[in-house]
């Protein structure tokens, strides 16, 4: 099996190869035309081998790259295509609200597994986008990457930012056997949440290591809001950690302010980048994908 990243996963591809017994692992050469147009080509003898391409789409950039890097290796002859998409992008685009609008995160789905033999994906934002691929799709998780992670760290009580996370924090505590709660949210605007501490609670607050868990952080209001009100309660200390570490405009250091650390998983190459979450892909591309 051959490990081929793209240029916005390259890091997390090469751990993916090594977790994969060391599977020779090669990276794509890229460059751009005068007039913009990507160019990219694959390296290596391909013909009759089965490949993982591992490409997270943050950028429509990336997703050019992922599509035109698919076609380039099914045109050097590769016998079975496995196609990692760390960061799904689009995949908050999962429903339409109004007349005219597109279901993005399907639309994607049906470009990106176009010349895949099978799809994985990290912690997509909804479940309900896995079953719009029409072959294959698996996704990793990334609690475990980041349960690892935390189990070299004090951490006395896990919390999730809002009632969604629930199922999430609650996993998160079960590896780590650890106690957890929800905050209460009311989201003001994209940029803006209200939060409040729950009436139950497991114990006290005070002088505690506080994990806030999350599978993304976009523009950090709720997790700095969130670390705040822990804080204010009398928390010891406060750290926030998530799957997909987008950090978009100022977000890392505003954060990085207002807690002691700031952990994300390798899906997206950032400054919180601590834990990675390859062994759990290549759990999946060892178990669940063909190889016939």
């Amino acid at each position: 099996m051959h490990v081929i990243g793209g240029t916005a996963s390259t890091s997390l591809a090469e751990r993916v190869s090594r977790e994969l017994g060391n599977a020779p692992f090669g990276i794509p050469f890229t460059k751009r035309f005068p007039d913009g147009e990507m160019y990219v080509r694959v390296g290596g003898r391909l013909e009759g081998e089965d490949v993982v391409l591992v490409q997270s789409t943050r950028t429509d950039a990336d997703l050019l790259e992922l599509i035109l890097l698919e076609d380039a290796i099914r045109e050097a002859g590769a016998r079975h295509l496995y196609v990692v998409v760390p960061y799904f992008g689009y995949a908050r685009q999962d429903r339409r609200f109004f007349p005219g609008e597109p279901v993005s995160a399907r639309a994607l789905c049906r470009v990106v597994e176009l010349d895949a033999d099978a799809v994985v994906t990290v912690d997509l934002h909804s479940a309900q986008t896995l079953t719009q691929f029409t072959k294959p799709a698996y996704e990793a998780s990334g609690i475990p990457a980041i349960a690892r992670l935390l189990r070299e760290r004090p951490v006395d009580v896990l919390v999730s930012p809002d009632k969604g996370g629930v199922e999430r924090v609650r996993r998160m505590a079960q590896l780590l056997e650890k106690p957890w709660f929800a905050l209460d949210k009311k989201r003001i605007d994209s940029d803006h949440v209200e939060l409040k501490i729950p009436a139950e609670l497991p114990g006290t607050l005070e002088g505690k290591q506080l994990v806030l868990v999350d599978d993304v952080i976009t523009t950090g209001g709720t997790m700095v809001e969130a670390a705040k009100l822990l804080t204010k309660n009398g928390a010891g200390a406060v750290s926030a950690a998530c799957t997909h570490g987008l950090f978009l405009r100022d977000a890392f250091e505003r954060i990085k302010a207002v807690t002691d650390e700031v952990y994300s998983t390798d899906t997206l190459g950032n400054a919180a980048e601590k834990a990675s979450v390859a062994p759990d892909i290549a759990e999946i591309l060892r178990r669940q994908l063909p190889s016939d």
